[in-house]
């Protein structure tokens, strides 16, 4: 079964930017809702931000908005996730996944495809 990857982690310093890239391969993915979800050691894994197939409407969860930014490139079958002005508490796996339903949805288990996750590290 073809999966979602993930790539753009790494460590940057409180303040600093990522931007992470998530490869949608498959026809069927140009048409279904993007989201990143992530997950700190020891923590529950949380949802991040969502985006409609077409890229004009997006959900964000409160404690990122003003400083992420989720877009999508249908013709690199690509999503993105800018972060600006990362936190320590930012820090965490960070995954891709992809489902049928619409950018309202949080749930994990809404989401048919999931990336095996990229490293963000934010240091003080």
């Amino acid at each position: 079964q073809v999966q979602l990857v993930e790539s753009g982690g790494g460590l940057v310093q409180a303040g600093g930017s990522l931007r992470l890239s998530c490869a949608a391969p498959g026809r069927t993915f140009s048409r279904y809702t993007m989201a990143w979800f992530r997950q700190a050691p020891g923590e529950e894994r949380e949802f991040v931000a969502a985006i409609s197939w077409t890229g004009t409407s997006t959900y964000y969860t409160d404690s990122v908005k003003g400083r992420f930014t989720i877009s999508r490139d249908n013709a690199k079958r690509t999503v993105y996730l800018q972060m600006n002005s990362l936190k320590p508490e930012d820090t965490a796996v960070y995954y891709c996944a992809a489902g049928p339903l619409g950018v309202g949805v949080i749930r994990e288990s809404d989401y048919d495809y999931w990336g095996q996750g990229t490293q963000v590290t934010v240091s003080s």
